[in-house]
């Protein structure tokens, strides 16, 4: 208990009070139980210990504890926090909670048995296909943490305030809005590096390692959060890997399920298997005339990374429409509903329909549908059913 406690003092005082993440505020910290899940590397750790250093006077009843650290490889969690709770402890913080296993029914069996309890959780994406099974749905308060919006990198690498704005306001003001923001930046200029590095707080420290770092966290995933999930062979991560690199160079497609097995060498329900695990881990999305899919029924009408930043430390030949749709289905489907249409490239809420591409993009595609927008690359300012592409970074 007092190693554990050491580190977590070390880290609450290497911790920056700001930025923070927008989630930050929309938190309803009161809740018993919080379950905040999100891609590796989105910055929940940073999130829990400033939540911390920002409302708790008294250090003494509150303890952050990762699931990852040694000490749990021999010590049980329910124990564990029987021990923090005798010695006065009233708010712990647990990171990384799937990295320990049935973590869903500890976590349960303590929410209701230890009443003045206040836990807040971090893990993996995957974390909502396994809450409902423990019965934790209806107990937690769960968020979901995503990468940085455009607006996020902007304010946290320039200094900058921009507000978020409603997706309705961008659609009716896009002229107003965007020469706003473009008297304080230059948008195309830091739209282009945040297609490349804006993704993940850790810009913050610079961009030279930061495909390292980027490249680290993938792999981190698919060889200790998925097995951590899911029991899948060596031989599985390999192919897992070789997979993203496969669909770094082809995304967005239709996709192909006989002639990617092969060229995978594995067979069509394995190759299901490892698309459905780098959905759920968060890498990839699957998008559906339904909206954004879950599980792999039958194949998706098409498959994106969940940002652009992937595509770019996965490939040196990132293709410009593969980026400019994976960044509009990155912002739009943190708070929006988004399907696949008959015609355009996106349905949002039901309502409207967008087109993506360059500043030459036409309405051809989209000409005879009511609601209907082109979202363009290359643009600063928008004029009337055309919006920069980059303003769609100002939703959250």
């Amino acid at each position: 208990m007092q190693t554990l406690r050491k580190k977590y003092l070390r880290l609450l005082t290497a911790t920056l009070e700001s930025p923070k993440r927008f989630l930050f505020e929309q938190i309803d910290w009161n809740e018993k139980l919080i379950i905040i899940k999100g891609q590796r590397g989105t910055g929940k750790t940073t999130l829990l210990l400033q939540h911390i250093k920002q409302y708790h006077t008294n250090i003494e009843e509150t303890l952050y504890i990762s699931m990852d650290d040694i000490y749990f490889a021999a010590h049980n969690l329910s124990d564990f926090v029987e021990e923090f709770v005798v010695g006065g402890g009233r708010y712990l913080y647990i990171d990384e909670i799937h990295r320990y296993k049935n973590w869903s029914v500890e976590l349960k069996n303590i929410y209701d048995f230890y009443p003045d309890l206040k836990l807040i959780i971090t893990g993996s994406s995957a974390l909502s296909f396994y809450i409902s099974s423990a019965d934790l749905g209806r107990r937690a308060a769960i968020y979901h943490l995503p990468e940085l919006s455009f607006r996020e990198y902007l304010n946290f690498t320039l200094n900058t305030n921009f507000p978020s704005y409603p997706l309705n306001e961008i659609i009716k003001n896009s002229e107003a809005i965007s020469m706003s923001i473009n008297k304080e930046i230059k948008s195309l200029k830091e739209f282009r590096d945040y297609l490349k590095f804006g993704a993940y707080p850790f810009i913050l420290n610079g961009k030279d390692r930061y495909y390292d770092k980027l490249e680290a966290s993938i792999n981190t995933v698919i060889d200790n959060d998925i097995p951590a999930i899911e029991n899948i062979s060596y031989d599985s991560r390999v192919k897992l890997r070789k997979l993203l690199y496969m669909m770094s160079t082809t995304l967005p497609f239709k996709i192909n399920m006989s002639e990617l097995s092969r060229k995978l060498e594995t067979t069509r329900d394995m190759l299901s298997k490892y698309l459905e695990l780098l959905n759920k881990a968060g890498i990839i999305k699957f998008l559906t005339t339904e909206g954004i899919g879950y599980t792999l029924i039958r194949k998706p009408n098409k498959i994106y990374f969940s940002n652009s930043n992937l595509i770019h430390a996965l490939t040196a030949n990132a293709e410009i429409g593969t980026v400019r749709e994976t960044f509009f289905l990155s912002q739009l489907s943190v708070s929006h509903k988004v399907n696949y249409p008959k015609q355009g490239d996106f349905m949002i809420d039901n309502k409207y329909t967008f087109e993506i591409g360059g500043k030459n993009k036409d309405r051809k595609q989209i000409q005879n549908l009511k609601n209907a927008y082109l979202a363009l690359d290359d643009i600063e300012y928008g004029q009337k059913n055309s919006i920069p592409l980059w303003l769609f970074g100002f939703l959250y």
